[in-house]
């Protein structure tokens, strides 16, 4: 690397940090909240086997699955005003982020319901509970448990696939990263750059996850 590309380097970081941790960061957070409680919903719908709901669920995930998230960004932000829904780039990006990762995470959280055997559910009515006491208080805290680690790879997951909304206007970290490159011309360096800030993004949340886990499982308690 020479002179120049380092001395842009060292400018470029505290801009990029600051785009991660305002833009970035919050991003995920709100968009893996979102895909939680769609997660939740469809796996919940799917295991209480509700049968036209069911197929809609299904529906949901088949199409989310199905197709590149690039272009549900596209379809959201430049393909919705056609037809007079006009959303502005950052509340689309929350909105296609936690739609489509939801699909994913409902499928890990309909894995993990079923893995709780019924035997509680019967249980749970023979001591006078309800169904969504049942749900709240015995099976859906065995669920999480299970569909931890998978909910944990979604979330890094999604930290990375926010660098997706650059491409909707949405000024995150790779965003800022394109439009300094665009007066400066050192893409290796810079681009590097932010690869290392997202790597160490999820490297701190691998090691969350982790502590998590054995949290969990009854250990490092």
């Amino acid at each position: 690397m020479t002179e120049r590309t380092l001395q842009v380097m060292a400018d470029a970081f505290p801009k990029l940090l600051g785009y991660g941790i305002r833009v970035t960061i919050p991003l995920t957070i709100l968009s893996f909240a979102l895909a939680l409680v769609i997660s939740v919903t469809v796996a919940l719908i799917q295991y209480a086997n509700v049968r036209i709901l069911r197929q809609v669920c299904r529906f949901y995930i088949w199409i989310v699955r199905g197709t590149p998230l690039l272009v549900q960004l596209y379809l959201v932000f430049y393909g919705l005003p056609s037809v007079g829904v006009l959303l502005d780039a950052y509340p689309a990006a929350v909105l296609v982020f936690g739609f489509n990762e939801g699909a994913y995470m409902a499928e890990s959280m309909r894995g993990a319901l079923e893995s709780v055997s019924r035997g509680q559910t019967e249980a749970g009515y023979c001591v006078g509970l309800n169904y969504l006491q049942i749900m709240g208080h015995i099976v859906l805290p065995q669920a999480f448990r299970t569909a931890f680690p998978a909910l944990s790879n979604s979330l890094i997951s999604m930290v990375k696939g926010t660098s997706l909304a650059a491409s909707i206007t949405v000024t995150e970290m790779f965003r800022e990263a394109q439009v300094i490159n665009g007066r400066v011309y050192e893409s290796l360096g810079l681009y590097c750059e932010v690869a290392a800030i997202y790597l160490a993004f999820c490297t701190l949340l691998t090691w969350l996850q982790h502590k998590g886990e054995k949290r969990l499982s009854g250990y490092g308690r």
